[in-house]
């Protein structure tokens, strides 16, 4: 079994669709926008701003006018495969070959302080709430609360391990504490968390808040960040609420115009399960302004009731959704007669993706489809499983 799974690497996703399974074709891709569970839909316009994260005094076109008269906005490839490498559990991780010291749970256990400051977890989190200028200005701190299997900004933080993961969602007081981290963050952001269910609603103090927020677009990269950590941590739940308060605020009240982009195209896709992000996209595409600008959707059927292009894995062009993977051997002989492939093995690898919404305007040239690789892998890793081996990267599905 070994061997068999040793002949299959990860290829990294060379566009959008690769990257992205929310609208297989198991998703209804083209049922009509559901109602959000609320059933209020009853929509404030958004904000005419409709940017990235970008540079300051870097405005992208406001898609006002017909489709026509102006320039085609893409999604960004940066932002889709750097999500696609953390929903899958980064593919191509390899353990580190030094000791592991546990850095990040010793913080959240107080017994050693964020580098290079110095500071405790227990004095971050007893003096630095409401100390606005504080969490907005040092720099240091945020790699440490929320850590995550990708390098950051401090180089002095340390990546979380699979086997520090496992030790610290154990350990209860390590997770009262980030708890405790998570609340702060959000109290900075004018969001309060009201339950252990990961519900959020608006703080007091939200209006100078959402008004910072909205003009401070350096905290967006902290919040996937955020989000990142939670479903490290073992709080996946916790994002779906604080994800649909965003798309709330930024498109149907106009408190957060700014984050519009930031939360479509990189909020929603640090949560794992497509379903998910379906009802997220669904109910942002009732309130997106204008409509035909909205990137994110399900993709529109092909010619001769094909399916969407983008929404099954290894279409081809008559719209057939590509069969999975047979076994090596048999494979083998197959290729042999039909010349369609001359390799063993699926080849699947993945490299560092640059998390930057600076590059958000990139993008693809067309949405052509997702490619047959990941059909083919997902059914090889299905095909693993059925002969009772285990699978180290477990996040396949999104």
């Amino acid at each position: 079994m070994g061997n068999l799974l040793g002949s299959w690497r990860f290829k990294e996703p060379s566009n959008v669709e690769e990257c992205d399974s929310t609208w297989g074709s198991g998703s209804d891709s083209d049922e009509p926008a559901a109602e959000d569970d609320s059933g209020n839909s009853d929509s404030v316009g958004p904000g005419e701003s409709d940017r990235a994260a970008a540079e300051p005094g870097d405005t992208s076109p406001q898609l006002t006018d017909s489709p026509e008269s102006l320039p085609k906005m893409k999604r960004s490839f940066y932002a889709a495969r750097d999500l696609y490498k953390y929903r899958h559990s980064y593919p191509n991780y390899k353990r580190s070959r030094q000791p592991n010291e546990y850095r990040n749970l010793r913080f959240y256990l107080n017994k050693i302080p964020l580098v290079p400051d110095g500071i405790y977890i227990e004095e971050i989190l007893s003096k630095w709430r409401g100390d606005y200028d504080k969490l907005e200005h040092n720099h240091t701190y945020i790699q440490w609360l929320f850590p995550l299997r990708e390098q950051g900004l401090n180089f002095y933080a340390h990546e979380l391990t699979q086997d520090e993961i496992k030790e610290f969602q154990s350990t209860r007081e390590a997770k009262r504490r980030f708890l405790a981290a998570y609340s702060l963050m959000l109290d900075f952001y004018g969001v309060k968390l009201l339950d252990k269910s990961g519900n959020v609603a608006r703080a007091p103090k939200w209006q100078e808040r959402f008004q910072h927020l909205n003009e401070s677009q350096h905290n967006y990269l902290r919040i996937t960040r955020i989000l990142k950590s939670l479903g490290e941590l073992g709080y996946e739940a916790f994002k779906a609420p604080l994800v649909r308060l965003f798309l709330e605020e930024s498109l149907c009240h106009n408190t957060l115009p700014n984050m519009q982009h930031s939360v479509l195209e990189y909020y929603v896709y640090t949560i794992r399960l497509p379903a998910t992000r379906r009802r997220l996209l669904r109910y942002a595409r009732q309130h997106y302004k204008p409509a035909h600008a909205f990137l994110w959707g399900p993709p529109p059927k092909r010619q001769g009731g094909g399916v969407g292009t983008g929404g099954s894995m290894g279409a081809g062009s008559s719209g057939i959704r590509a069969p999975a993977p047979t076994p090596e051997p048999q494979r083998k002989e197959e290729d042999s007669t039909s010349s369609t492939s001359t390799r063993s093995g699926i080849i699947v690898s993945s490299h560092d993706a640059v998390m930057c919404q600076d590059l958000a305007a990139a993008g693809l040239k067309s949405y052509t489809g997702l490619g047959s690789n990941m059909a083919r892998l997902e059914g090889a890793l299905m095909l693993a499983g059925a002969r009772g081996g285990r699978n180290e990267y477990n996040e396949v599905v999104p």
